[in-house]
């Protein structure tokens, strides 16, 4: 059971699944696609009705961060070396390549395949076991893919929106891919023993978390409203490689604006 627990570390925590679908925005960018400015016209695929649980949970993984994950982050960005922080980013972002080059072949991207094997080559070889990002220097920009990407390919509908305790946002779409990612597709966590394997994952969520810290500027208004919009658009401009139709839920967003003044 912690086993399970700590190989699903990838989204947990309401603001690492939020903030990083927030600042992951600058990212898509680097996939020669432009960000796109929403319509209000056809609406994205998505609802919400379990709003009343999901909020609940929304509030239990909000206290758990702010008592919690949050605190250990912030002292991490205080006695961590710039240098080093960006290493260690490095070097987890480089074991998602395996996940990216398998989903790339489900959905029969091609280049992108070729994309992500490069990356995990030139960044293993050249950047000494990924602690240095050499394949974005040599024009490999990160096409992240994984199995909730290939089901929505695919076609697979995403059901109703989700706010899981400590993953975060989610439908059972993602929700299923997550599964799928962990505990089907090889990962080169698989050749870590443990207990070094729960140090390596316990690293890699304070890391992620102390990462998104300077996102937080961007949360306005409901928190809940807000994460649940990003994460819907986010996961939209990546599974249609760029190209999103709206915001499903864009009056509350109004609302929100109208409210601030």
């Amino acid at each position: 059971m912690t086993y399970f627990f700590f190989r699903r570390t990838a989204s947990v925590w309401p603001y690492i699944a939020a903030l990083a679908l927030v600042a992951g925005s600058g990212n898509a960018l680097s996939q020669n696609v432009q960000e796109p400015v929403p319509e209000q016209s056809e609406p994205v695929t998505g609802s919400d009705p379990y709003e009343d649980w999901n909020r609940k949970v929304y509030g239990f993984n909000e206290t758990i961060d702010n008592w919690f994950l949050r605190p250990i982050a912030s002292g991490y960005r205080t006695v961590m070396p710039a240098f080093a922080d960006r290493a260690v980013t490095n070097f987890f972002n480089n074991l998602t390549e395996v996940r990216n080059f398998a989903n790339s072949l489900f959905q029969l991207k091609g280049e992108s395949a070729v994309v992500a094997a490069g990356r995990f080559t030139y960044n293993t070889v050249f950047g000494l076991g990924g602690l240095f990002d050499v394949a974005t220097a040599f024009d490999l920009p990160e096409r992240p893919e994984d199995f909730g990407q290939t089901l929505g390919y695919w076609g697979a509908d995403s059901g109703p929106y989700l706010m899981l305790p400590f993953l975060g946002p989610s439908n059972p779409r993602d929700l299923t891919g997550l599964g799928t990612d962990m505990l089907v597709l090889p990962s080169a966590w698989d050749y870590a023993e443990t207990p070094e394997l729960y140090y390596a994952r316990a690293l890699q969520i304070v890391d992620k978390r102390a990462d998104l810290i300077p996102a937080e500027s961007f949360i306005s208004g409901d928190g809940y409203t807000f994460v649940r919009n990003a994460y819907l658009q986010r996961r939209e401009f990546l599974i249609n490689d760029g190209k999103t139709t709206s915001d499903p839920f864009a009056e509350d967003d109004d609302d929100l604006m109208l409210e601030g003044f």
